[in-house]
């Protein structure tokens, strides 16, 4: 957060209870706040840690392998882009791809958000979806990030319910929620305003 919205979140963080402030109508009061800035609200995002008691490597009916940074440069591709980030490639450090008869069709990728923890992104191509493979790839690839003496974490839209169900499956625990605010012209641009 930048120290010039630091007043104006904590005020509101201050007055909503917390349980609402990240939800409709309190929202609404943060994104009439933020206007002043030509900021508005934008993502709303739902964080995960593993519970290392549950989380286990789940089955996957088609071939996996681990993946390294120098497996990814042909795979920046819209189809991948939940697992990988175009934009900041350099953080993309390890994932974990499922093939069937040599062609990917599913991918977990990690980017190394901060030194200790990595964040895990999940892609499975339509026709192989609802067959369990988004968890095999979620849980072997945040396997292999501990394996590496780093904290998986796993972030989904608060909508994406696919999305929250697969981390929930894998092992993981709702610990922290996260909106972001953008500037007012980004925004009215993924909603087709402008």
């Amino acid at each position: 957060m930048s120290e010039r919205l630091a007043g104006i979140v904590s005020t509101y963080i201050e007055k909503y209870p917390v349980e609402h402030c990240f939800e409709t109508p309190n929202i609404n009061a943060l994104n009439d706040a933020l206007a002043a800035y030509d900021l508005k609200v934008c993502f709303m995002a739902e964080y995960f840690l593993p519970d290392l008691t549950q989380l286990k490597e789940l089955p996957c009916e088609f071939e996996t392998r681990v993946l390294h940074k120098g497996d990814f440069s042909d795979l920046y591709t819209k189809e991948w882009s939940n697992a990988l980030s175009s934009e900041n490639r350099e953080r993309d450090v390890l994932g974990v791809g499922a093939y069937d008869h040599g062609r990917l069709i599913g991918l977990a990728g990690c980017s190394a958000d901060c030194e200790t923890m990595y964040q895990i992104g999940i892609d499975v191509l339509p026709a192989y979806r609802r067959k369990g493979i988004a968890a095999a790839l979620t849980s072997k690839l945040a396997l292999e990030i501990i394996a590496l003496g780093k904290v998986p974490f796993y972030c989904a839209a608060w909508s994406n319910l696919k999305s929250v169900r697969n981390a929930i499956k894998c092992g993981f625990r709702p610990a922290w929620v996260e909106p972001t605010a953008r500037n007012s012209e980004f925004v009215d641009n993924i909603n087709g305003l402008k």
